[in-house]
């Protein structure tokens, strides 16, 4: 249950499966481009997890630092060091993939704890407050104000892997 932002641009998936047709090297190329355009949005979500560990402002519920499970899956404990760790950056070239190039949380318990009561009302989602359906409760928000000028980079680097590949094939 991953939290994640997405950034599309049309023919992304191809143009990036068929980089790593071509060479793999390219392919790799690419996505570590792609990966220090991203850094400054990424460092953004990391620094926003790390304004929580104000003690006399706590973030989570109580038992939330308790082991919980769900159908034998482990979801909790909430560790603030596992939330920083946790936000990262994801290439999905997929066929039914919804996005391409993703900044998301991989902690499943930040994941649950940012999205808690998005979707429909529960205790859990009401105890930690409202949040929009579009949105989290903190990752999103932190990273939106470099997203602009991180789709602007990302589609310079698309628009010349799609260029390689067109010279290639």
């Amino acid at each position: 249950m991953p939290v994640s932002t997405t950034i599309q641009v049309a023919g992304v998936k191809d143009a990036i499966n068929n980089l790593k047709k071509l060479d793999p090297e390219l392919q790799k190329e690419f996505k570590t481009k792609a990966t220090d355009i991203a850094q400054p949005a990424i460092d953004a979500g990391k620094k926003a997890y790390e304004v929580l560990e104000d003690e006399e402002h706590p973030y989570a519920l109580s038992g939330m630092s308790r082991r919980w499970t769900s159908n034998g899956r482990k979801i909790f404990p909430f560790r603030l060091n596992k939330a920083i760790k946790g936000v990262q950056m994801k290439f999905d070239t997929r066929r039914k993939a919804v996005g391409v190039i993703m900044i998301l949380q991989k902690d499943v318990a930040t994941a649950v704890w940012e999205t808690a009561g998005r979707r429909s009302t529960n205790r859990l989602g009401a105890s930690l407050g409202f949040v929009a359906s579009d949105q989290t409760r903190i990752l999103k928000p932190a990273i939106e104000k470099d997203i602009a000028k991180v789709e602007r980079e990302i589609e310079k680097i698309v628009k010349d892997a799609i260029r390689t590949v067109e010279r290639g094939i």
